[in-house]
């Protein structure tokens, strides 16, 4: 019997800076991600920013990474968006997508 090839699984860290907090940007974020069926956490951080994780299909992590940079929330305004400790994983590390406190 062959094994199923499961589809590749992404994971992506990462931070945004701007108007971003006060904004409903991590509500905006997790709805955003759940649509997409991705799994992960966001949260604010002391300096002003919003960090986070995203895991799931390849295109679905490039759509979040898309509206993280372009998108976000209605009454947010992105200065920079960056990325880091991309690449494949063997599974989920995360049942949902969270809002962090």
């Amino acid at each position: 019997m062959a094994s199923v090839k499961k589809p590749p699984l992404f994971t992506s860290d990462f931070e945004i800076f701007g108007k971003v907090q006060g904004v409903y940007f991590r509500k905006h974020t997790q709805k955003r991600a759940t649509e997409l069926g991705l799994k992960g956490w966001v949260m604010n951080t002391a300096q002003g920013t919003v960090v986070g994780q995203l895991q799931g299909p390849p295109n679905a992590v490039e759509d979040m990474k898309l509206w993280l940079q372009k998108v976000g929330s209605p009454k947010s305004k992105i200065d920079k968006a960056t990325f880091r400790n991309e690449g494949q994983i063997d599974g989920y590390a995360f049942r949902t997508f969270e809002i962090r406190r």
